[in-house]
């Protein structure tokens, strides 16, 4: 194959790079910043879409922001592709703290405790859960029992909260994102269409000038 890597990468290097890229995630964050930039459509468009992803990027709906920002991003008449590299706004490097701070939220406005030294066990809920789902997927073609305390320790203490508590904040985060970005979308396309139309100008002028000298030779 022609893109075919020449030295593979292992499941461990891959792992690896989803949370720390090779460049570092400010060089990720710069190549985003700059296919939002160039996508080809209206700059409110493409700010909703990002708003969209940035919102989604709040919500513990983990394995699935993209297809929840691309449907967001329908809602709000985004940019789909814009939706999706806005939720690159939830990264390794955000989502503890987008996490630790929206099921803070979630636990005060249902008005359940949060213990602060149960966060360091929210990897153990998530993998309990984890657990029961693939022990009752195998339970509806065998004899077991299905099992359900995980799952609902999950829902009460990780899942409810952080969707209800990361609502607020992804909303504010969305429509910030949107108002920041559209002004810096605009500019970018105003200034690339500006650039484009003198690049089009010196090569027309050049095509004249060389018509012009072939006429005298002539």
């Amino acid at each position: 194959m022609v893109f075919k890597r020449r030295n593979p990468r292992t499941y461990l290097q891959m792992l690896a790079e989803a949370f720390w890229p090779r460049g570092g995630w400010t060089r990720a964050f710069h190549y985003v910043k700059h296919r939002i930039r160039r996508l080809p459509d209206d700059p409110h468009r493409i700010a909703r879409g990002v708003g969209a992803g940035v919102f989604i990027s709040f919500t513990p709906l983990f394995g699935l922001h993209f297809i929840s920002a691309m449907i967001s991003a329908k809602v709000v008449r985004g940019n789909i592709l814009a939706s999706l590299l806005g939720t690159f706004f939830g990264n390794p490097v955000t989502f503890p703290i987008i996490a630790f701070t929206s099921m803070k939220l979630g636990h005060l406005i249902l008005g359940t405790s949060f213990d602060e030294s149960q966060h360091a066990t929210l990897f153990g809920k998530f993998v309990g859960a984890g657990h029961d789902l693939k022990h009752n997927f195998f339970a509806l073609f065998t004899d077991e029992t299905t099992q359900w305390v995980n799952l609902y320790n999950f829902w009460n203490e990780v899942f409810l909260p952080y969707l209800v508590g990361g609502f607020l904040p992804g909303i504010i985060a969305g429509v910030l994102s949107y108002y920041l970005s559209a002004p810096v979308i605009a500019a970018y396309q105003k200034h690339r269409r500006k650039r484009l139309k003198d690049r089009f100008e010196k090569l027309r002028a050049r095509l004249h000038a060389r018509n012009e000298q072939a006429r005298e030779k002539g």
